[in-house]
């Protein structure tokens, strides 16, 4: 017969292992963070790698959240697979975060570090001590980096609005990759008078193409890079400016709102109307100059050409 501090003493170990179990199943599976002197190397052999049935593959460094689509960053091919970007990617995720439906949820890149100078296996990105981010080809030699270092980076993190963010001990943005468009926006992003969304050639070679979209003060434009450079589309906002912030578009819920003579929280002076989303979007410049909203419906799907519908000016 067992005695009554035996007993108690069984009865506190279970209720300590019990309890333990549930705070460990509740620990979330995601790993959206990293810190200094981190080097990832691309590799066959490499944790979190998914190929798919499209032939792209990913290489998961950071994946933030889980079940549904979800945001992470990595290595990314498609098509012979002998050369990678380092990229943003929306990806497939199970309740574990694990990264899932290889058949329909294929990787969508929204943003890309190296796209004219794509990697092989065996390429190493490092987060270094001095908290510069930094990319080197299999040869060693180097790539491209974030330029970061001594500017008091103390790591690294996806978010779940898709932003690759640097950050210091005050958990302030260093460097950030929504700064840094490629062909994508994500919703909540803005691209700014200056600068410009660039396609790819083709969806295999990802090198910058001929087409982009700009902002300037007094509307958006696409333009093919010709010579001479040609307009072949523009939305033009007539009037003067309100704000002392540069133009700008924004990609929110339910538009590509155009931010020329005013600036948030005033109201746009136009939208460009994109479906609601019910699940993940992002708006993409595509290899013929078309600029697409796609959303995540059982498979990645276009549900607006925002080139080819009526926009429309607020007064």
């Amino acid at each position: 017969m067992k005695t009554p501090l035996i007993s108690s003493f069984l009865i506190a170990f279970f209720f300590l292992l019990s309890s333990y179990s549930i705070v460990t199943l509740a620990q979330p599976f995601d790993y959206p963070t990293a810190n200094l002197s981190t080097t990832w190397t691309n590799n066959v052999s490499a944790p979190h790698s998914v190929s798919f049935t499209d032939g792209s593959t990913v290489r998961a460094i950071l994946l933030r959240g889980s079940f549904g689509p979800k945001f992470a960053c990595g290595f990314y091919c498609n098509g012979t697979c002998e050369s990678y970007l380092f990229a943003v990617f929306i990806v497939q995720t199970n309740s574990g975060s694990g990264i899932v439906q290889p058949a329909i949820g294929f990787p969508q890149v929204v943003w890309s570090a190296n796209r004219n100078r794509p990697v092989k296996l065996g390429a190493k990105l490092e987060l270094n001590a001095s908290g510069d981010l930094i990319l080197k080809d299999s040869d060693g030699s180097h790539v491209w980096s974030t330029k970061t270092s001594g500017k008091s980076v103390v790591g690294m993190q996806i978010t779940d609005t898709g932003n690759l963010v640097l950050f210091n001990a005050k958990n302030a943005i260093v460097w950030q990759s929504l700064d840094h468009q490629t062909d994508s926006l994500v919703p909540g992003q803005k691209l700014f008078e200056g600068q410009k969304l660039i396609a790819s050639v083709s969806s295999t070679n990802w090198g910058e193409g001929m087409y982009t979209v700009e902002v300037r003060n007094n509307g958006l434009f696409g333009v093919i890079e010709s010579n001479p450079r040609r307009v072949y589309y523009r939305y033009v906002i007539n009037g003067s400016d309100k704000s002392k912030e540069r133009s700008y578009v924004r990609f929110l819920n339910g538009s590509l709102s155009l931010f020329i003579h005013s600036s948030e929280p005033s109201r746009p002076d136009g939208v460009i109307a994109v479906p609601v989303a019910s699940s993940a979007q992002y708006m993409k410049l595509m290899p013929d100059g078309h600029l697409r909203v796609l959303e995540w419906q059982s498979g990645w799907t276009v549900v607006a050409d925002l080139f080819g519908v009526r926009s429309r000016r607020l007064m």
